[in-house]
């Protein structure tokens, strides 16, 4: 069926699990074009308050009359076909899209679409472009995988031609999309229950990019990125450090803090200088690439630089919760070698007299594959406390524990519970420390323990 063209030929449109973090975005766009929305979702949230304060019918349970009237229904990747709603709607012979379909669908209706993709990365920068985008008075839409104080939210309904969306990799759900421009951020070696192996990785990247019909704005310091998109012939655009690119930054100022300032060299010259006020190397090259891409886009070096220094950060990376008692707790998303490593390492430069990394461990496949790397990324913070896994999707079939992870890592403390990990830390934390809860699960409910801990014992002493 070409869903494209169905779009426009119908009206009413249900979204099954509308509370997600990907599907909230979409129905707010399509909202925005004049659809009739309903949806129904398990949780309350604020998510889901958003939803319904537009005036969309929202049911609390799936139920097969949940779908009356709908001509197309939207299900999130966590659906599964024997949900009573999707059921129902199969029966009655409407047509069922799954949420990444869905996006590029919805992408394909804008004339100039930018996805933004890399193993690492993908939020911070499809945040940040958004910013420099919208501030630049550009109105673009937005799909964003995390919230952006900016627009008080994960995404953004513009008038323009422009939308910004991130493009997963993972069972290679970005194929789905066909860009007008396409931001490589990186390739590496992840989500290996389902590539395999780092070759088949960068197949995948090579057909994405292929895929893409107008520009391709890649990292030129990253060699896997490079290969993958060899054989394209359509125009690209590079960023880095190196002097090969395109887009090239210059570090002008270091010293300790939570900031990073550069330079932008554009073929040569001299572009703009950024302060960044989230740290560390990674993000000036997720800055790059969003300056790279909004300037050829047309902002202005001034709209760059102004609109980036602004950026604060997305939610759940490098999130500061507060400094109760004077120790800082943080929280981030981080659940890669890479990416532990990108942050521990920018922590570790910010002039904390100790850095406590909190570690959850996200699959047993990611953590039995890649173990001796994430034991090299937790050697680098002061101490590192490590939680039980969490399984996600999986099934212990590795025979992997985090004690595994633990004996690797000189000093390292294993602690299952939140509860037993919050005590620790509050006890030994001291002023001046820095707590950083780090991985892609729900470790965050930790870093809240902690700061009402550490915020209790401050206002009773």
């Amino acid at each position: 069926m070409n869903y494209d063209k169905l779009l426009d030929e119908i009206k009413r449109i249900h979204f099954i699990g509308i509370g997600g973090s990907g599907m909230c975005p979409l129905a707010e766009i399509l909202r925005g074009e004049g659809f009739e929305l309903s949806g129904s979702d398990m949780n309350e949230g604020e998510t889901l308050d958003r939803i319904k304060s537009y005036g969309i019918s929202v049911y609390m349970g799936h139920a097969e009359e949940n779908i009356e009237g709908a001509e197309l229904v939207v299900y999130s990747a966590a659906i599964k076909e024997t949900n009573p709603e999707r059921k129902a709607a199969v029966e009655a012979g409407i047509p069922c899209i799954e949420r990444s379909v869905m996006l590029g669908v919805v992408t394909r209706r804008y004339k100039r679409s930018i996805a933004v993709s890399g193993t690492h990365g993908k939020t911070t920068t499809t945040a940040m472009l958004s910013q420099i985008l919208i501030g630049s008075g550009f109105d673009p839409s937005a799909i964003i995988g995390g919230k952006l104080p900016f627009i008080g939210g994960n995404s953004y309904v513009g008038k323009s031609d422009i939308i910004v969306c991130e493009a997963c990799e993972y069972v290679d759900t970005f194929l789905e999309l066909n860009p007008y421009i396409s931001i490589i951020l990186n390739v590496d070696a992840d989500h290996l229950d389902y590539f395999k192996n780092l070759d088949n990785i960068k197949k995948s990247f090579n057909k994405f990019s292929h895929q893409t019909t107008g520009l391709l704005v890649i990292n030129g310091d990253d060699e896997n990125t490079l290969d993958a998109v060899a054989d394209v012939e359509i125009p690209k655009l590079s960023y880095g450090f190196g002097e090969n690119c395109d887009y090239r930054a210059v570090i002008t100022a270091t010293g300790k803090g939570v900031h990073e300032e550069f330079d932008i060299y554009f073929k040569g010259e001299l572009l703009t200088n950024v302060r960044l006020i989230v740290p560390g190397k990674h993000n000036i090259y997720n800055a790059m690439a969003a300056a790279a891409t909004a300037h050829y886009l047309g902002a202005t070096a001034k709209e760059i630089s102004e609109n980036l220094h602004k950026f604060g950060g997305v939610h759940r990376r490098f999130e500061i919760l507060g400094t109760p008692n004077g120790i800082t707790v943080a929280d981030d998303f981080a659940h890669h070698p890479t990416e532990l490593k990108a942050t521990l390492n920018a922590a570790m430069n910010m002039g904390f007299n100790k850095v406590w990394a909190v570690f959850q461990p996200h699959t047993f496949s990611r953590t039995a594959i890649l173990l001796d790397d994430f034991a090299e990324a937790l050697k680098i913070p002061d101490t590192a406390i490590i939680s039980e896994i969490l399984p996600v999707r999986e099934t212990n079939t590795y025979n992997i524990y985090s004690t595994d992870l633990g004996a690797k890592v000189p000093d390292s403390v294993c602690l299952d519970t939140f509860e037993e990990i919050t005590d620790y830390v509050c006890k030994n934390a001291k002023e001046g420390d820095l707590i950083l809860t780090m991985g892609g699960g729900n470790v965050y409910m930790c870093a809240n323990m902690i700061y009402k801990q550490l915020k209790y014992i401050e206002d009773n002493e």
